[in-house]
């Protein structure tokens, strides 16, 4: 049965949604006929690709189509919008060409599941979306694009794509609500979580590297961390107001990470001793940088609930390290945080409220480790073999009643 793949970022792109859709791949095509239909490398790519029209690769047993996009820096954000539109003007008629037994979409460019449901309809093949991030509404509450006439025709469109999908795949049950809102039928909604690699109980655990440990906490009492991008879904000034309240208790915060927020976060930070930023560490050095904190932030600005769904929390669980949720109390980190024991929840809004939380946390040694406790029990209910397989299952479903 053959499965066509679309999204613009494929390895060696460097992009979350690229290292998601290499793993989903790898299962998919244990038994099935993967094609991946991606551009050129241009988001931090490990090496980069010649323009041609269209050129084929293989890796193991998936075909990959590189179209001719352009080729831009992710950094440069007028010229990636090109990326975005060269990757499309190639992709869509080289699609009708690809054999396949059903279109399966990601959500790069943030358009790319109107983009799938139209190859599909075109193909009259069942259309799968996989939503990393839901736009526009991510577009909107980041305040990337403004409201108007462009995200009012560009969600129009949007519901057109999600009615017409066979199935959606969402992130959890927070991103789920949303799109039953739109006026999906929720029986062709499926949650697969991006999960974390959990180790059988007599496996080998990771090193733990002292001197990441010793730049992460300084000379803090009580370290909060939040490890990962730096973007625009983040309720980050109720974060730095509320930790310079705690300076005189050595409480610190503590990014780890980059991002389109990051200056201006340095800068609404200056003179707090007790905010610091670090860059990211080597992917072998992250379960010395979950090991480092006391306790992990996950943040989600109110509106953008369901718009994004961090996957950081599964590691973070699995690590057995408790949560601080800053978000509002629909998204997953918190809901699913206070009925398993694993994150208190704190209103995105409130710096008096995130401050008093952390101060009770950190004046609670039991309590925290009951959390952790907790995290670490709840890490098995999401396994990442266990949600890929998940995945691999729904994709086969269709793919084999599209042959029957």
């Amino acid at each position: 049965m053959k499965v066509l793949l679309l999204n613009l970022y494929f390895p060696p792109d460097t992009s979350a949604t690229a290292k998601m859709a290499r793993t989903v791949v790898d299962v998919l095509s244990t038994k099935q006929d993967v094609t991946v239909l991606c551009g050129r490398p241009s988001y931090d790519p490990t090496e980069r690709r010649s323009w041609r029209l269209w050129q084929t690769e293989r890796s193991g047993e998936v075909k990959i189509i590189r179209v001719g996009s352009t080729d831009f820096s992710r950094m440069q954000i007028k010229r990636r919008v090109l990326n975005y539109l060269s990757y499309v003007a190639v992709a869509v008629p080289r699609a009708l060409f690809v054999p396949s037994d059903v279109v399966l979409a990601m959500t790069d460019p943030p358009f790319e599941g109107i983009v799938g449901a139209f190859i599909a309809l075109l193909k009259r093949e069942p259309f799968l979306y996989n939503i990393r991030d839901m736009y526009p509404d991510m577009a909107v509450g980041g305040a990337i694009v403004e409201p108007g006439l462009l995200a009012l025709i560009w969600e129009k469109l949007h519901r057109w794509a999600l009615r017409r999908a066979a199935c959606v795949i969402v992130l959890g049950q927070d991103m789920r609500a949303r799109i039953i809102a739109k006026g999906v039928d929720p029986s062709r909604i499926e949650i697969v979580r991006d999960g974390a690699e959990i180790l059988a109980p007599n496996a080998p655990q990771p090193q733990i590297d002292p001197e990441v440990i010793r730049t992460i906490r300084g000379d803090f009492k009580f370290v909060l961390l939040h490890a990962g991008n730096l973007g625009f879904y983040g309720a980050w000034e109720t974060l730095i107001t509320g930790a310079k309240e705690l300076e005189a208790e050595r409480i610190g915060l503590v990014f780890v990470g980059e991002g389109a927020q990051l200056a201006q976060l340095e800068s609404t930070a200056a003179g707090s001793p007790n905010v610091r930023f670090l860059p990211f560490f080597p992917a072998s050095k992250i379960p010395s940088v979950l090991a480092a904190a006391d306790a992990h932030i996950v943040t989600i600005k109110r509106g953008l609930e369901g718009v994004v769904v961090p996957s950081k929390m599964y590691g973070i669980l699995a690590a057995g390290k408790p949560i601080v949720a800053v978000a509002p109390k629909e998204a997953d980190a918190a809901s699913l945080g206070l009925l398993r024991g694993f994150s208190v929840a704190v209103d995105p809004d409130n710096p008096e409220e995130f401050a008093a939380a952390v101060r009770a946390l950190a004046a609670d040694p039991e309590r925290l480790k009951r959390m952790g406790e907790a995290a670490r029990a709840a890490a098995p209910d999401y396994d990442r073999v266990k949600e890929l397989q998940k995945f691999a299952k729904i994709v086969g479903r269709f793919a084999a009643a599209e042959k029957i």
